[in-house]
């Protein structure tokens, strides 16, 4: 029973070794924000409105409320909808903002 008991927590710890890398979108566009007065977000210094069904993701991928967002200047990638609003943003760990955006139509 006491093998059990380790095998279990060996695999709960290796859980976060199995985690898979986060892909964006080919439209996705790099950007620094500063969390505003909802539904607006600084982006790069300019004032941005989020879409209706906007998603922002921390960096465990997990949907963050725009309201419980602090600081500035957060590292994000973002992409836009056909009206020019923000829909979707995924606050960068420092290992995805050292990474360079792949040019569009690049694969």
């Amino acid at each position: 029973m006491r093998r059990w008991y380790v095998l279990l927590a060996a695999a709960w710890l290796a859980l976060p070794a199995w985690a898979a890398e986060r892909t964006f979108p080919a439209n996705a566009q790099r950007g620094k924000m500063t969390p505003g007065y909802f539904p607006e977000v600084g982006i790069d210094g300019a004032t941005r409105r989020l879409s209706p069904a906007a998603r922002i993701f921390n960096q465990d991928n997990l949907i963050e409320m725009p309201a419980a967002l602090r600081g500035s200047d957060i590292v994000v990638n973002y992409t836009v909808d056909g009206e020019g609003r923000i829909d979707r943003i995924w606050i960068l760990t420092t290992a995805e903002a050292a990474q360079k955006l792949p040019a569009p139509g690049a694969k």
